[in-house]
């Protein structure tokens, strides 16, 4: 059965992998046989995570500093990929922005723009850079760590919810156009998981409460709980799944009966 999750030759590139569900996708895609790409904003925070997977998979990992925002540099950290490594087999889109917490009402434009271009455009930018490669050689997947806030509502992040969803269509799109040339486009929805990222929604007790409440595992979930679904559709153990959304939340869409 090990062979299904081989990525043994697999090249990836993981976006906001210096830390959260990022580092444990790049993570656990270098412990079956990949190379990654650790890229964020940050060079110094890519330059450690690489580090670490070094010393546990000697040069399986580089790191290239990018802003999601900054078209030029998504360009450059898939040059600097295909440098290092010749090819792009993998691309996970994990890396997304929220400044904003509140009804919608109150959101400026200026912060609604910023969500929905980190979260939507910068990903269309990023898989428009690496699928024609893929497309060619008739082999790549393509991941999008998305959100179960695209599947509900909130009224404290319904901007982020809103480019949640977006990204699910983006994947259907892709998954048709690049289908007949044997590349995948699908997404990962995580629930609530316990990062830097979601922080304002975990610390927050009554928001805490509430969610496990309604979670049939009556809690939040874990990075490495998450990357376990992206070596999957990495995978060989995935080749005739693409359009989809694996949604990985302890069951809180399910919600809790009487």
């Amino acid at each position: 059965m090990s062979g299904l999750f081989d990525l043994t030759g697999k090249v990836a590139i993981v976006t906001g992998s210096s830390r959260g569900i990022g580092r444990a996708i790049a993570e656990a895609l270098a412990d079956q046989g990949a190379r990654v790409v650790i890229s964020s904003r940050k060079q110094d925070a890519c330059d450690e995570v690489a580090a670490a997977i070094n010393a546990k998979h000697d040069g399986a990992a580089i790191a290239v500093a990018a802003s999601i925002s900054d078209k030029a540099a998504l360009q450059a950290l898939v040059d600097r990929t295909k440098a290092a490594f010749g090819k792009v087999d993998i691309l996970v889109c994990n890396a997304a922005s929220n400044p904003y917490y509140g009804p919608m009402a109150g959101i400026e434009d200026d912060q609604f723009r910023k969500i929905l271009e980190n979260n939507v455009i910068a990903n269309h930018w990023l898989i428009a850079m690496v699928a024609p490669e893929m497309v060619e050689r008739k082999d790549g997947s393509i991941i999008i760590v998305s959100s179960i806030g695209g599947l509900t509502s909130s009224t404290v992040i319904g901007a982020y919810n809103i480019s949640k969803a977006a990204d699910f269509q983006l994947a259907r799109n892709l998954a048709a156009e690049f289908g007949p040339s044997g590349v995948r486009v699908n997404c990962i929805a995580p629930g609530l998981i316990k990062t830097d990222f979601a922080r304002a929604l975990w610390e927050n007790p009554d928001t805490l409460k509430a969610v496990t409440r309604g979670t049939p595992l009556r809690r939040i979930g874990l990075p490495e709980e998450i990357a376990g679904a992206a070596v999957y559709l990495a995978s060989p153990a995935s080749t005739f799944m693409t359009g989809q959304t694996l949604v990985v939340d302890g069951g809180s869409t399910i919600g809790v009966g009487l």
